[in-house]
């Protein structure tokens, strides 16, 4: 699948340990940096991968517990562009970034794009601690014990590093994957203005 990727200056380094990978199975656009190649992958922390209109795969369906005990789906978002963020309480760049966001969330609420969380490790009395410290309001699935949030993206662009963001577009198909640590709000904030402009009537 053909990629075109947008390189955006990084501001800081974060250690190798931060990006330790975390989902099952390989990821191709690693491999492919790994192998030198130059098909996409831009190497770094924070790096963005934006996947072209015409090169999108199939849409995404994904759905799970949150930290009431409510039942969360994309489903419930058909129609919007879907912000997803892979994260745990304990990951210092999750904490970092937590607050541009949960920013980004309410500046795009009631304007084509919602947020959902989903948390790879920890318990609903974690997750919310987590929430309550930096005034997240968007829901999270506590994905620890199944993996099934996760293991739904793992046929495109896999979120392979935590934190890993996700921009799905109005069809629910990846159109952006920022690997890492945010390094920047407007660098979100410029992917989700431009996938919400692309189902935008002319």
């Amino acid at each position: 699948m053909a990629r075109r990727s947008r390189t955006f200056a990084v501001a800081a380094v974060l250690a190798v340990g931060a990006l330790l990978l975390t989902a099952c199975g390989s990821d191709p656009l690693a491999e492919q940096y790994r192998e030198g190649s130059s098909k996409g992958y831009v190497a770094g922390d924070g790096s963005v991968t934006e996947v072209a209109l015409d090169d999108r795969g199939e849409s995404i369906s994904f759905s799970g517990v949150g930290e009431d005990g409510e039942q969360i789906s994309s489903a419930d978002h058909a129609g919007q562009v879907l912000v997803v963020n892979f994260w745990y309480a304990a990951c210092a760049p999750c904490r970092a970034e937590a607050k541009d966001l949960q920013a980004l969330n309410e500046a795009y609420t009631d304007k084509g794009a919602t947020f959902i969380g989903v948390n790879v490790r920890d318990t609903a009395d974690t997750a919310k601690a987590f929430n309550g410290t930096f005034g997240i309001t968007y829901p999270s699935i506590l994905d620890v014990d199944s993996g099934e949030a996760k293991l739904a993206f793992t046929g495109s662009v896999p979120p392979n590093a935590v934190p890993t963001t996700i921009v799905l577009d109005a069809q629910g198909r990846v159109a952006a994957r920022i690997l890492g640590q945010l390094q920047d709000r407007t660098i979100l904030d410029t992917l989700i203005r431009d996938t919400i402009a692309e189902s935008a009537p002319e």
